[in-house]
């Protein structure tokens, strides 16, 4: 059997819809006025993001699923890896393009993978730490070798592109700029001599009892259920108050596990929920020796392909005795997460 610690990163691919859309434009479409792209600047940092669908015609630029294949494709090629040898599919997505089929599946028949284990989770932006974990488990038994783990949502399906934002309650307000569209996709083996990124640890935990969500996502069907259109609703207040909190716990679990210091790393990837919260974040952790790594301000907040953009930028840069903790906090529930790498 494979020691967990012993499995290996090989190579991240992201993809990315369409061409950013800034504050300015975003405004436009929304008959916004200045005074809200300053309050965007302001309070959320958000510079630009990309959307599955054309705001002006309402056309779909790409579904999950293309998204999904154009990322693994990237990893695949960078890890030159054939996609005969992946047995393990994982994804972890908030927002599949269907209920029926799994999207993990239409995006392993594109690509040409069939006969082996697949798996979707269903989870906001800790779905790309649980979808890594899954399969670094999964290959530590002996059963699996190779693994083409995807993370990744298309947010904007669920918004009303005509909505005349100046009828919105100011606490919706954040949804329509906070968010863009993405995926990203790695590489695992279980083979020790694959590659010289040691994945050393993954930490997944719920603790959402008693409380209620931070942040909801309607599906809506045939038959709606009473209430406004509008899908998307976030407590941002208590999102601010707790996400913070509940990361600095994370980056504790993760240290202490490994028994690694602070001072021990030299990367970090904070959650990325916005430009100025995830500023907030890392001043809290306080971990000022490591370079952090960012994405959201460009990308905007693409739920589960987070993790891969923040990997995709820093990969690359490691060299041999650098560490990395990565860490992201789903809100919807509140389930904390984050994983740990080392280069050899």
């Amino acid at each position: 059997m494979t020691n967990p610690a012993e499995i290996r990163l090989l190579s991240v691919g992201t993809a990315l819809p369409g061409p950013p859309i800034d504050n300015v434009a975003l405004g436009r479409h929304f008959r916004m006025d200045a005074l809200w792209q300053q309050w965007i600047d302001a309070f959320i940092g958000t510079r630009q993001r990309h959307l599955a669908v054309d705001l002006d015609t309402g056309e779909q630029r790409a579904t999950l699923a293309a998204l999904g294949v154009e990322a693994a494709r990237k990893a695949l090629a960078a890890s030159g890896t054939d996609p005969r040898d992946i047995d393990l599919v994982v994804l972890g997505t908030a927002t599949p393009d269907a209920l029926m089929p799994a999207t993990v599946n239409v995006i392993a028949d594109e690509l040409g993978i069939d006969g082996i284990t697949t798996y979707q989770l269903q989870s906001g932006c800790s779905g790309a730490v649980q979808a890594l974990d899954l399969a670094r488990q999964l290959l530590s038994t002996g059963r699996h070798r190779t693994a083409l783990v995807i993370g990744g949502d298309v947010i904007v399906k669920h918004y009303v592109l005509d909505a005349d934002l100046r009828k919105v309650p100011p606490a919706e307000l954040v949804n329509f700029v906070l968010f863009g569209d993405g995926a990203g996709a790695a590489v695992l083996s279980a083979d020790p001599e694959a590659g010289d990124t040691a994945f050393r640890s993954a930490f997944v935990q719920l603790v959402g009892k008693g409380r209620p969500p931070g942040q909801v996502l309607e599906w809506f069907g045939p038959a709606r259920p009473p209430g406004p259109d509008i899908a998307a609703h976030e407590d941002y207040k208590a999102i601010e108050e707790s996400v913070p909190v509940l990361a600095e716990e994370i980056l504790r679990e993760i240290l202490d596990g490994l028994d690694w210091k602070q001072d021990d790393l030299d990367y970090l990837l904070p959650p990325q929920l916005s430009v100025r919260m995830t500023d907030k974040i890392t001043r809290r952790l306080g971990v000022t020796g490591a370079r952090e790594i960012n994405c959201v301000g460009e990308t905007g907040n693409n739920g589960n392909a987070l993790v891969f953009f923040q990997l995709d930028q820093v990969l690359n840069r490691l060299v041999p005795g650098d560490r990395l903790v990565g860490i992201a906090v789903e809100s919807s529930k509140w389930i904390k997460s984050g994983f740990a790498l080392e280069k050899l």
